[in-house]
């Protein structure tokens, strides 16, 4: 997650991806950062029944409502995500991505767009009139 710059700081990796991002929230929350193979919310736990996942998604109520069901009464889950639009759930807690941590990441891109900026006009050079100007 971490890496040095030419300078030895420690700094945000710049390869920065999804597992990254759910290893990151998994210790930020207290969680034991262990993707489950099977189930697609299960990015980590912090007991034997307290799960956590974690989607850069805007999730819905309908969303959250299979994840609800899907869970089950007998688990809860930590829900970290983009934004959510939903009621209350007994077994979820949804909790948006801090943006400090959101901001470090660029999702959802296939173009490989780069941020260009206009840079300030050059100031235009005087024309010599003569040869001893």
């Amino acid at each position: 997650l971490l890496e040095q710059d030419r300078w030895g700081n420690w700094v945000i990796n710049k390869q920065y991806n999804a597992a990254m991002l759910a290893e990151a929230l998994c210790k930020l929350e207290g969680f034991t950062y262990a993707p489950s193979d099977t189930l697609y919310w299960q990015h980590g736990h912090s007991t034997e029944r307290d799960f956590i996942y974690v989607t850069t998604a805007t999730l819905t109520h309908e969303q959250l409502q299979q994840l609800s069901d899907e869970v089950g009464s007998e688990r809860t889950l930590l829900v970290l995500c983009g934004a959510f639009r939903g009621g209350e759930y007994p077994n979820l807690t949804l909790k948006k991505i801090p943006r400090q941590v959101l901001s470090r990441c660029e999702w959802g891109h296939d173009d490989y767009s780069l941020q260009v900026e206009n840079l300030p006009k050059a100031p235009e050079k005087t024309r010599q009139e003569s040869m001893f100007d």
